[in-house]
């Protein structure tokens, strides 16, 4: 059994450790909790975003901020499975439009329901206010959704 005194260890404490041990137990229970539907995260933030109403192509590049390689394959997948379509914008045949589909509506349903149940469990000890904070703080760390570490499509 663990003393106190061990569970305050130095390392322990330095936040960037904390904050990769709290980022993998939470990036595990996501992706359990997407199972369900059989989406990846990125695939779940795209189906969010495009539940908003259509976008160009471009724009959902930019909201994502991630390569344009990486948006065709997310893209390329939800078009496959039923959940997202992309058309010609008849203004300009250069762009694409990119538009959830009622299959991936019902779908993002699901993924709204398990989001909220991994939130409430990992957020229970924080009240509202601290949640606003904490979502504040982490706005402000200095990473990038196209970094290459984060190599999931």
């Amino acid at each position: 059994m663990a003393t106190e005194d061990a569970l305050k260890a130095p390392g322990a404490e330095r936040l960037g450790l904390l904050l990769a041990r709290h980022g993998a137990i939470t990036n595990v229970r996501i992706r359990q909790a997407l199972g369900v539907t059989g989406l990846t995260p990125r695939q779940s933030a795209t189906l969010m975003n495009l539940a908003t109403g259509a976008l160009s192509q471009q724009m959902l590049i930019e909201m994502l901020e991630v390569d344009p390689s990486i948006v065709v394959a997310i893209l390329n997948e939800l078009e496959t499975q039923g959940l997202a379509q992309r058309r010609r914008d008849p203004s300009d045949r250069r762009r694409h439009i990119v538009e959830i589909t009622d299959k991936g509506t019902e779908v993002l349903c699901a993924v709204d329901g398990a989001l909220t149940a991994v939130e409430q469990q990992l957020f229970a000890g924080l009240d509202a206010e601290e949640i606003r904070v904490l979502e504040g703080l982490l706005a402000r760390i200095h990473t990038s959704l196209d970094d290459p570490a984060c190599n999931e499509a």
